[in-house]
């Protein structure tokens, strides 16, 4: 592990004593850990971090007292209003009603991910002006009423309305809607029942839709196996349902048919790379001997 990584990890150590985290904070990587992650900062540590520069980093600290938050809410740069905002509580009452009325769009976007927003400031923030805090809403997936679906489902902007399909399963009565709709018809075929209508669909994204969809019959499944789309033919055959032979026939069509095909063809087969190990605890005696070689 690499200098600074090494100073990083000792910054977010649970039990290091006071006197090294403020050693730490000469070093601006460390600093930084020290600033997000520890739950013990006291105030004077609080107010030297904050001297230091790193208050943006201090503000996204779930941990520090509801009263430093309450007054970084109010902080004139936005960002550190959008570090607070994805987490505070509504302490004092009323902070989180303050920022959902905050002027900056982004300060309001991260409002919208928090988890602790009562359902009228969440569909306050889906009926917002600016798209990019009506999709925020959209990112939180869980935990949104069905109102506020409601209200994304039926957006006036394409984009709203098709992100808010791929998160949420609609309403019986919307879904009719949503098929008719050229920007959520794609993503609205996940909740229909898979038809030869939707199989022969002039739209290839619809088609790969289908393709995927759990409950297709093996008549659509054959058929699709032929279509004239790449990804739809890819689609089959990643289906666990597809017979082995048809799978190798399918498979053997499988030459992407241009350098965007190949591209995206190789986000199928990604594979995240193993979780970093934790760093080792280290003792007084090695976090000494580690500011010593830093020069801290």
């Amino acid at each position: 592990m690499e200098l600074d990584a090494e100073l990083s990890a000792l910054a977010a150590q649970e039990d290091l004593p006071a006197d090294l985290v403020r050693r730490l904070l000469r070093h601006q990587g460390a600093r930084r850990s020290v600033a997000l992650l520890r739950r013990d900062l006291t105030d004077e540590l609080i107010a030297e971090i904050i001297d230091l520069g790193s208050v943006r980093t201090l503000a996204a600290n779930s941990s520090l007292p509801s009263r430093i938050r309450a007054l970084f809410a109010e902080h004139p740069e936005p960002a550190v209003r959008c570090a607070v905002a994805a987490s505070v509580t509504d302490e004092p009452p009323g902070l989180l009603a303050c920022l959902a009325a905050d002027p900056d769009p982004s300060v309001r976007s991260f409002l919208a991910m928090n988890e602790h927003l009562p359902t009228e400031l969440l569909a306050l923030l889906a009926a917002d002006s600016e798209a990019g805090v009506r999709s925020s809403v959209i990112q939180r997936r869980r935990g949104v009423p069905d109102e506020v679906r409601r209200m994304l489902l039926t957006d006036t902007d394409p984009g709203i309305r098709s992100g808010s399909v791929r998160a949420f399963a609609p309403p019986a009565d919307l879904l009719p809607g949503l098929l008719a709709d050229p920007a959520t018809r794609a993503a609205a075929v996940a909740h229909a029942v898979p038809s030869a209508e939707l199989a022969a669909d002039p739209d290839s994204d619809v088609r790969e839709a289908i393709a995927a969809h759990p409950d297709l019959p093996p008549g659509l499944r054959d058929l699709l196996a032929g279509d004239q789309d790449f990804f739809v033919r890819n689609t089959i055959a990643a289906r666990p349902d597809t017979p082995p032979a048809l799978r190798e026939r399918v498979v053997a069509t499988l030459e992407p048919d241009s350098p965007v095909a190949e591209w995206m063809l190789s986000f199928s087969t990604h594979t995240c790379p193993p979780a970093a190990p934790a760093p080792p605890h280290l003792s007084r005696q090695q976090a000494e001997a580690l500011l010593a070689r830093a020069g801290l």
